[in-house]
């Protein structure tokens, strides 16, 4: 593989970490069918495993429409909707499905690729914990592609001073992903506008302990998913909605969904508590998401 060694910024990827990296990504895309769950635990985990950056939910989109076959749909702005029960009350629940991330913002003449971040963060260190150094995904036509974000060269650094240093911004990210000019990024699938995020690798451990970007969020769609499938008795009607664009200004998909399907005498919003939130190791308690989602089967019910 052809490799710009003269440049301090530099990080590059061996044939054999691409044949890793890219069978990893493969095996965690969002675009692969779901099966059926009958259990919080395994949809958490398979949900923390996928990428839905704000703005470009599809991908995981299509694949919650694929599994409720026959029931859920995509409207008009990307939501996944479905509706259980009939009559009144009419109600809403709802769970996010975006997160942060972020989009190719251009190509350098060399081949690495500047980014720009995508959706409202809390975390004042999210880009340097999510980039700096990093594996992501970038999300192409042509499928999803390993990259990795440089990071300074050692080298030519060591010795400096580093109290002065600014913290890492998205500013100062360039992605490798093996290219040596524009026309072979170009080739991956790569233009403009392309979505990139962290590489998911979720990490259970503490004995019911789940650890990913974005856990809370994955955990709450994750349990309403399973309250779904557990086939409550529903009072009155009972609209479903997995949310896109949250971290936009707007919200535009809850807002879209109250607009399109509503008026709605009551209206929640699904969450499950996490700590370390907004870092790569956002932690959830896999019991938090299974009690979330017998609160909904409860709510569903009409039990408040």
């Amino acid at each position: 593989m052809n490799r710009k060694a003269s440049d301090s910024r530099t990080v590059g990827l061996t044939d054999g970490m691409r044949a890793v990296g890219m069978s990893l990504v493969l095996s965690l895309s969002p675009t692969v069918r779901l099966s059926a769950q009958n259990t919080v635990d395994p949809l958490t985990i398979r949900f923390s495993a996928m990428t839905a950056v704000s703005g470009y939910e599809q991908a995981m989109a299509d694949s919650l429409v694929a599994l409720f076959p026959g029931q859920a749909a995509k409207d008009r702005v990307g939501n996944v909707v479905l509706t259980l029960g009939r009559g009144a009350p009419k109600r809403l629940v709802a769970c996010p499905l975006d997160e942060p991330g972020y989009v190719v913002g251009n190509v350098t003449d060399e081949g690495y690729l500047t980014l720009r971040r995508v959706g409202r963060v809390t975390q004042p260190l999210f880009d340097q914990q999510n980039l700096e150094g990093h594996r992501v995904t970038l999300f192409g036509l042509k499928g999803p592609v390993p990259g990795v974000t440089a990071v300074r060269s050692t080298h030519l650094t060591r010795g400096r001073p580093m109290l002065a240093e600014a913290a890492f911004t998205v500013d100062n990210a360039y992605v490798d992903v093996g290219a040596t000019g524009p026309a072979e990024v170009e080739a991956l699938g790569l233009p403009v506008l392309t979505p990139v995020a962290a590489l998911k690798q979720p990490h259970a451990y503490g004995g019911g302990l789940l650890a990913a970007p974005v856990a809370g969020r994955r955990a709450a769609c994750a349990a309403l998913a399973a309250a779904v499938q557990a086939k409550p008795r529903v009072t009155g009607m009972v609209v479903v909605a997995f949310t896109v664009q949250s971290l936009q200004a707007s919200n535009a998909g809850l807002e879209s969904v109250k607009r399109l399907a509503g008026p709605f005498t009551d209206v929640s919003v699904v969450s499950v508590p996490s700590q370390f939130e907004g870092t790569p190791v956002e932690t959830v308690a896999l019991a938090d998401a299974r009690a979330a989602m017998q609160r909904i089967v409860e709510w569903m019910g009409g039990r408040q």
